[in-house]
């Protein structure tokens, strides 16, 4: 019998990690709810993103006029991040394994009056519809899959020349094990026991050597939590939680 998590043919997700998620989707954008820590860390992480596309757009922040780019959200969940980006202008794509995920987006974007296009696919179908796109972005979705390798190569062969390529992921450390698992999920309870594995987080040098030559590393900066505030800041330390910006080479 097939293992859950096992990657068949082209379908490079699992189906246990799917369910995990389907049973999360509805509490996604609760700021009072059970995971309040959790999409804390998402306004957080949303910060350096656009701080990132700004920068390499030239786009003004007091104006954060998104209009000129496309962007693509793999792994885009309740659409956390598909949906602030959309709302400045961007044309943006947010794709999930997660059909309940997906749904719960569209009626959040619906309730919103926000135009982001939602669609239940995996990676490797955009790379077959030969897609490209100004911004991609993968945010902790690749401790979450079987191949990785796979993910973060078909990430990168979307964005277009001169693009952007944004990832975010746990570093795989002592500290990260005991930070982002025993202490989150087991002490402090913001995630639910099971949603990470520690073997499956990468490196930063992983992440690199995933991405391939025709990109330069541009920006590396870390997350931290002040448990006693609920508030999440950048760091200069990789430990943990972390996101790297890479920069297509033209």
């Amino acid at each position: 019998m097939l293992d859950k998590s096992q990657k068949t043919g082209s379908e490079n997700f699992s189906r246990e990690e799917v369910a995990r998620f389907d049973a999360l989707a509805e509490s996604w954008w609760d700021p009072k709810g059970q995971y309040k820590t959790a999409l804390a860390f998402n306004q957080a992480r949303l910060e350096v993103i656009k701080t990132q596309i700004e920068r390499h757009f030239g786009i003004n922040s007091d104006v954060s006029d998104y209009s000129a780019l496309s962007i693509i959200d793999i792994g885009s969940g309740g659409g956390l991040i598909s949906e602030p980006l959309a709302k400045l202008g961007a044309k943006v794509t947010g794709i999930d394994a997660s059909a309940v995920s997906v749904e719960v987006a569209k009626r959040h974007a619906a309730k919103e009056g926000v135009k982001v296009t939602y669609k239940h696919m995996l990676s490797s179908d955009v790379v077959k519809e030969q897609s490209q796109y100004d911004v991609v972005i993968n945010a902790e979705v690749v401790e979450h899959v079987p191949d990785q390798q796979q993910l973060i190569r078909e990430c990168a062969s979307m964005v277009k020349p001169g693009g952007l390529l944004i990832l975010a992921t746990l570093n795989r450390t002592v500290k990260s094990y005991i930070i982002a698992i025993v202490g989150a999920e087991y002490v402090m309870r913001y995630l639910p026991i099971g949603t990470h594995a520690w073997r499956k987080f990468v490196k930063p040098a992983e992440l690199s050597s995933w991405v391939g030559g025709a990109f330069e590393l541009h920006h590396q900066i870390g997350m931290k939590l002040n448990p006693f505030k609920g508030e999440w800041t950048t760091t200069s330390s990789l430990a943990v939680n972390y996101i790297q910006t890479y920069r297509h080479r033209k």
